[in-house]
């Protein structure tokens, strides 16, 4: 198993402490991956625009997450 499949089944999970933490350890993963897809559209030459049109987020909101990468 991946490591995202085994945190959502934690997630699941009914002790809400094992549920929370794995709730929170992919949030933190899904971040990296927006990190890495983001700067992957930047260097093939996407705009702020398209890659926000993808996320479904605003222009400027994808610009000030990940504008100094």
């Amino acid at each position: 198993m991946t490591e995202a499949t085994e945190l959502a089944e934690r997630a699941g999970d009914r002790d809400p402490r094992v549920g929370l933490r794995a709730v929170a350890a992919l949030r933190r993963l899904l971040e990296q991956l927006e990190a890495v897809q983001v700067r992957s559209a930047r260097n093939q030459g996407w705009s702020w625009q398209e890659i926000a049109a993808e996320l479904g987020v605003s222009r400027q909101a994808v610009h000030k997450k990940h504008g100094r990468l």
